[in-house]
């Protein structure tokens, strides 16, 4: 029992350091009269942008006037940090508020990140999202956009990691998350290397098999017909399953969802940001007489960048800096559609990335097509450089915070669980630890 006891104490004892980002962000007005109001809530996250991307941020060469009008009538965050610098373990940090490996969402083996849509792994269904408590709190709680989270655990259709299952009353989007797979024509990504080696060894084997078929043909070999044949079929046994597994990438991962259903297999890379832009705008309409949470989950600016026709070779720093205008673009319509509905003042906005750009991202024939980290070093997948977990942190909720103020303490995307919470009027859990 006593044992117990310290446990619980010791769990409490994690919260205070980001319940203390919140009243830092929420002063002169105070943690209590913030609370009290329960305004809506709309998280947004870029996916791979750099630091360096942003004008508020030091960009003089990309036009992002959207954000950085964002970071003027709120708080921008200047030691704002990932928990960690590879998708699938930031994201379910920033979810649940804890470091990935506490869930189970971290490795250190080459698959950080989750592969396959049809994988088992996932968010497991006993971590508690912000979604989840602010469900609980009355709010309505959407994602538009990328999960990347896990899908399904022992059957195609269980769903058990499913947004649905951890607080979330509405999903349209990607359950995965974009790859080079995802476009016709663009080299494959997802595995490539495996691919690769597999896609030589079936073409050793296949001159093997016709190089005995045709000696037994003209007498040069002794070889008995049936192990001929015997060989065709297993190579054509081996070449079946190498297809099924990475023949069907783009089916397989390159999918839109609306809550449980596939809507798109495979989705169209030209039409999903018309889409999830819709189906935002049209979320924020059905909700604007209840408290809501919206978490849009962008797509840009990860590789493959595919840019609508308006901001196609528009930028100065070609695919890569007409994604990032484009994503602009596309966070000012969504601020637009708040203030078109008189919910400007009412709702708690925050703007940030998953992690650090994708320095490794490059094309021969296009150049660079990922993101700038400013002044750190590192980006995307390199955990031993600032450059992969420095991200930009940007909140504005008018007539609560602070026009134009700039905040230097260290913060991090894990702040953001607490802070949502409180604001939305519900407690953090007391039986687990983020550190």
């Amino acid at each position: 029992m006593m044992q117990r006891g310290r446990a619980t104490a010791a769990a409490r004892a994690c919260w205070p350091a980001a319940l203390l980002t919140a009243c830092l962000l929420l002063r002169p007005c105070g943690c209590k009269t913030a609370n009290a109001l329960k305004p809506n809530i709309l998280l947004i996250m870029a996916d791979d942008l750099g630091i360096g991307d942003l004008g508020c941020y030091g960009n003089r060469t990309l036009r992002t006037p959207h954000i950085d009008r964002l970071a003027e009538e709120g708080v921008r965050l200047t030691q704002h940090l990932a928990a960690a610098p590879l998708c699938t373990p930031s994201r379910a940090a920033f979810l649940t508020g804890r470091h990935a490996f506490r869930s189970g969402m971290d490795a250190s083996d080459g698959y950080r990140a989750l592969q396959w849509n049809g994988g088992s792994g996932g968010l497991p269904q006993n971590e508690t999202t912000f979604a989840r408590i602010l469900q609980q709190e009355g709010y309505a709680t959407g994602l538009i956009g990328k999960w990347h989270q896990g899908v399904n655990c022992a059957t195609r259709g269980d769903h058990c990691h499913h947004p649905l299952r951890h607080g979330f009353d509405d999903f349209y989007g990607m359950p995965f998350t974009l790859v080079n797979d995802c476009q016709p024509g663009r080299p494959p990504e997802v595995d490539a290397a495996l691919r690769a080696r597999l896609g030589q060894y079936t073409q050793w084997a296949a001159w093997g098999v016709l190089t005995a078929a045709a000696g037994r043909a003209c007498g040069l070999l002794s070889v008995p017909r049936r192990a001929v044949l015997g060989a065709a079929g297993l190579l054509l046994l081996f070449f079946a399953s190498w297809f099924a597994s990475f023949g069907f990438v783009r089916r397989w991962n390159c999918v839109l969802m609306r809550n449980h259903e596939v809507t798109e297999q495979p989705m169209r890379l030209e039409t999903a940001t018309g889409l999830l832009l819709e189906e935002a705008v049209s979320y924020v309409e059905r909700n604007k007489h209840r408290p809501f949470l919206l978490f849009v989950s962008l797509l840009h600016v990860h590789i493959p960048l595919v840019s609508t026709g308006a901001f196609a070779g528009r930028s100065r720093h070609g695919p890569y800096g007409d994604n990032v205008e484009e994503m602009d673009w596309l966070v000012g319509q969504l601020l637009h559609a708040l203030e078109e509905r008189g919910l400007k003042n009412k709702t708690f906005t925050y703007f940030t990335s998953d992690h650090g750009g994708h320095l490794e991202a490059r094309d021969e024939a296009l150049g660079q097509l990922g993101g700038w980290n400013g002044i750190y070093r590192g980006g995307k997948g390199m955990a031993g450089w600032e450059g992969g977990i420095r991200v930009p942190g940007i909140f504005r909720w008018p007539g609560v915070l602070p026009a134009g103020r700039v905040v230097s303490e260290p913060t991090s995307l894990m702040d953001v669980f607490p802070t949502v919470v409180q604001l939305g009027g519900g407690e953090v859990p007391r039986d687990r630890c983020v550190r």
